[in-house]
């Protein structure tokens, strides 16, 4: 009875250390895009964010970084579980999480040039970089103008959109303020970042959420999100990044 007794109480403390095991999601996001993502860090505001919501729900992560074309291949694929910077609009994912982190993104043009840029259909008339995907995250208006667009293209490193801008071999470039102003830092010793731009307020802030697979591990994404909002956690990591 004693040797019984033994055994049952080693099998519940196995079952006990299993469920103490985090279960590991492989999450995508895109490359070098600080101040959201560090990639050569594995740090950032978007990424500090994920990552603090998915431990809060019992997970471990296991990054994986890639342009976002091929993330969402990789996504389809089921070659990672989640992938981050990506809403409803994208239309690749059957589960979104809750919004976790929103940008500001602008169109920008040299002050220089005097671009009178006052809706999004303007943009027809110049020659346009954005990021990836950018003609499915911000809106109708803005894919029909770049399916009309001869001129319109999509930049697998957010960085190159700063060479062309300041260089004037394109007219605006397309990206969320914070992004666009970090990289200056990356660029001044190419081109001169010290030139007057003008920011054309378009868009209204783009709420991103998570794309997932399984509603289960969605709901549980969302708990965490929720309980580092509520600990004051998520906060905190938005210090962090205020300088930026």
């Amino acid at each position: 009875m004693a040797a019984m007794r033994m055994k049952w109480w080693v099998v519940g403390l196995s079952l006990l250390a299993l469920d103490c095991v985090a279960e590991e999601l492989k999450i995508g996001f895109g490359t070098h895009k600080p101040p959201y993502v560090f990639e050569r860090e594995n740090r950032g505001l978007e990424y500090d964010v994920v990552i603090a919501a998915a431990r809060a729900a019992g997970f471990t992560v296991k990054p994986y970084y890639s342009p976002m074309e091929r993330l969402h291949r990789s996504f389809s694929m089921g070659e990672i579980d989640a992938m981050t910077t990506t809403n409803p609009k994208g239309g690749v994912a059957r589960f979104y999480s809750q919004p976790y982190i929103h940008y500001q993104n602008v169109a920008m043009s040299l002050a220089s040039r005097g671009y009178r840029i006052e809706s999004i259909a303007d943009l027809r008339h110049y020659s346009v970089r954005a990021f990836q995907r950018a003609r499915f995250l911000l809106g109708d208006d803005f894919r029909q103008m770049a399916e009309s667009n001869p001129r319109y293209h999509e930049e697998a490193q957010q960085v190159a959109r700063n060479r062309l801008l300041y260089s004037g071999r394109v007219d605006v470039v397309i990206g969320d303020r914070r992004i666009l102003h970090y990289f200056n830092r990356e660029v001044y010793a190419q081109v001169d970042v010290g030139q007057p731009v003008t920011e054309h307020l378009l868009f209204p802030a783009t709420a991103y959420h998570l794309g997932l697979h399984d509603e289960a591990l969605r709901d549980r994404f969302d708990r965490g999100l929720a309980a580092i909002r509520a600990s004051g956690e998520y906060a905190e990591i938005e210090r962090r990044y205020a300088i930026y």
